[in-house]
């Protein structure tokens, strides 16, 4: 090989090289800055093909998409003086890369242990104002709004990180403090039961009470009634025998005078009487004379 062609692939190979460190490129899912000694001189690189440098500038490249940070469990005092164990998650991603790089120097998990300090601190601080119950089930949804909003413009201006979301997966009590809140809920409703129970039995007596004075007051009408009825029957039937007496006196008469004697013969005991007694009449004569 000729000294002229050695030199053009010793000059290729050096450009080559330098190309291959000179041009990097960005993905879609990333956020970069550009350094120069230590120094930041680009603070974000979009997408793309881009140029460095040589040896004197590097690229720092960091996670642009939605990032997590699952919290453990905590322990947080009420306004009451009462413990709630929270466990709660964090969605977050990158805003302002210059600043997350000052505050972080680039490290992930140092971000997450600085946010997780700000999500903390800021729990502690809301549901320190706030009851038991509020924290439980009364304003949860609100004390995520709340924090989340102030949260987002403290840790963009200090962490250059954008909060998008704040969720509690969990609010539980101490095991000493369950036990206490499961003996309250326990009298309490039990306490209602009894308030029940005694109202339930009240009204049972009350529709007792009105059942039973209906039921004499249907009677009472009932008996009325039929007295009125059998009133009015038994002096229909006085009518109607004054009338067919009044027809036929002499008939009416004897037809009494033979109930009379089929009652009195049916006994078989023994009669005394005078001949000549009035009870006789019709026996001695078919007209009574």
């Amino acid at each position: 090989m000729s000294p002229k062609a050695l030199l053009s692939l010793i000059v290729l190979g050096v450009l080559l090289l330098v190309a291959s460190q000179g041009l990097y490129v960005i993905n879609e899912t990333e956020r970069a800055i550009k350094l120069q000694f230590g120094e930041v001189v680009d603070n974000d690189i979009k997408p793309g093909i881009h140029w460095k440098v040589p040896f004197m500038q590097n690229v720092k490249r960091f996670d642009a998409r939605v990032l997590t940070l699952d919290t453990n469990p905590s322990h947080f005092l009420t306004s009451g003086k009462k413990y709630v164990i929270v466990d709660s998650f964090t969605k977050w991603r990158i805003k302002d890369v210059n600043s997350y790089y000052k505050a972080t120097s680039g490290n992930r998990q140092e971000a997450s242990n600085l946010l997780a300090n700000l999500v903390n601190k800021g729990l502690r601080d809301e549901i320190a104002n706030r009851t038991l119950h509020e924290v439980v089930s009364g304003e949860r949804d609100q004390l995520m709004t709340k924090l989340t909003a102030a949260l987002n413009t403290q840790t963009q201006d200090d962490l250059g990180i954008e909060i998008l979301d704040m969720r509690v997966k969990a609010v539980d009590l101490p095991d000493d403090l369950s036990a206490s809140v499961y003996n309250r809920m326990s009298a309490e409703r039990e306490r209602e039961a009894r308030e029940h129970r005694s109202q339930g039995k009240e009204l049972s007596e009350g529709i007792q009470a009105d059942a039973d004075r209906q039921k004499t007051v249907l009677e009472a009408e009932a008996y009325r009634d039929a007295e009125r009825t059998k009133g009015e029957g038994d002096a229909e039937a006085a009518r109607i025998y004054a009338s067919a007496y009044n027809k036929d006196p002499e008939f009416y008469a004897f037809t009494r005078s033979l109930k009379a004697y089929t009652q009195t013969f049916s006994q078989g005991d023994v009669l005394l009487l005078e001949p000549d007694s009035d009870f006789f009449r019709y026996m001695k004569d078919a007209k009574g004379k």
